[in-house]
């Protein structure tokens, strides 16, 4: 493009000498004149969109370069990238939830881990689920906040080749992923209404009066739990007073809880929290309220999910039985990756064990769709042993 310009220059020099020497006259020469600064301004023009295109392409090249140095640093790592969804913190049991994967999924063990805890958000959590599409992470492990609205975003995660395991809760209105890891809510509702129908009747109690400080509403869990005890209720023939939720908090279990206290006062005999943080909350509201409850009181107290807090209140005398909801998912989500990674094909659900606690004297027998079950008694080793 230099040589270019240089020549324009020179022949429009040439022009201009031709005509003052020929006699041209001055409007001739101002006339070539203006031709020959157009014909220079429209090669530096070009000059300017030609450097302009150099400069474009090679940051393009730049670009390039970076992306295939960081793909290659990742793939010489020789790590697998794993994005992990969690609903957020709001419990002793999240917490322990979030620590597992963050154990398992360490770069010790061969793991690049992008965590998000997504605060209860439904709408954070799909963009997070989105950024480890961007990501082109290797797998993306959700735990849903809630069951529906979520095949969009799973169709957007199969289109990308990216395979989804599903922890904890469920999801209801989708197939697309290779497994879910949890535990069997409607056993564990089952398995608590089972329970207080042969206790009451050991404690030779006559009458159900009952109210539930729900989780967050639309969560599995909640309509897990919730419908296992209600069948359980409804068979036995007893009063649900009350159903509001406590969104798996242990202030919103007070708050819940201290309505009941003024709405029902002296009409309940059971509560049933639908975790641990919630029942926390709920025995604040009692306290206050002047209402005792745990073993040998006047409400008996249920609890899920067992956490080490959880089953310290069943020592004290606190919560009267305590269903366990087992956290620790992250090792056979492992299992499933290892599966994946080996061309396998895992198990599109797979059960974590869960066992149900109490107190010696509250331990009886019942069995939950024909299956008998067995109880744990708390004890400092087991409280020691537990999450």
């Amino acid at each position: 493009m230099k040589k270019k310009l240089l020549g324009t220059l020179l022949s429009a020099a040439m022009v201009m000498s031709l005509l003052a020497g020929c006699g041209s006259t001055a409007t001739q020469v101002q006339d070539a004149a203006a031709d020959a600064a157009a014909t220079v301004e429209d090669a530096a023009a070009d000059t300017a969109d030609a450097a302009a295109d150099t400069a474009a392409e090679v940051v393009e090249d730049v670009e390039a370069a970076a992306d295939a140095v960081e793909e290659a640093a990742g793939d010489a790592s020789g790590n697998i990238s794993v994005g992990f969804a969690q609903v957020g913190h709001e419990s002793d049991w999240r917490t322990a939830s979030t620590k597992s994967c963050q154990d398992v999924f360490s770069a010790a063990n061969g793991y690049d881990l992008s965590f998000v805890d997504c605060d209860n958000d439904e709408a954070a959590q799909k963009e997070a689920v989105r950024s480890f599409i961007e990501q082109d992470v290797d797998y993306i492990i959700i735990d849903p906040i809630i069951a529906t609205g979520w095949d969009t975003v799973l169709t957007e995660c199969e289109d990308a080749g990216i395979p989804v395991i599903v922890i904890d809760r469920t999801i209801d209105d989708s197939d697309k992923y290779v497994s879910w890891v949890g535990s069997d809510f409607l056993t564990e509702g089952k398995a608590a209404g089972e329970w207080l129908k042969a206790y009451a009747e050991k404690q030779g109690v006559s009458e159900i009066n009952y109210l539930i400080i729900q989780g967050t509403t639309g969560s599995s869990a909640q309509i897990g739990r919730t419908d296992g005890f209600r069948e359980i209720a409804k068979r036995e023939g007893w009063t649900e007073l009350d159903a509001q939720t406590g969104d798996f908090t242990e202030a919103g279990g007070q708050e819940v809880m201290e309505s009941f206290c003024k709405s029902y006062s002296g009409k309940f005999n059971v509560v049933v929290c639908e975790n641990d943080n919630e029942a926390f909350g709920a025995m604040t509201a009692m306290d206050n309220a002047g209402v005792t409850y745990g073993p040998g009181n006047d409400v008996i107290l249920i609890s899920y999910d067992a956490c080490t807090a959880g089953l310290e209140k069943v020592k004290a005398g606190g919560i009267t039985a305590d269903f366990e909801c087992n956290p620790l998912a992250a090792p056979t989500v492992e299992g499933v990756i290892k599966t994946l990674e080996s061309g396998g094909t895992p198990e599109a659900e797979i059960l974590v064990p869960d066992n149900w606690y109490a107190l010696k004297d509250q331990i009886v027998d019942f069995s939950v769709d024909g299956n008998a079950q067995s109880m744990i008694e708390v004890t400092d080793d087991v409280i020691a042993a537990q999450y």
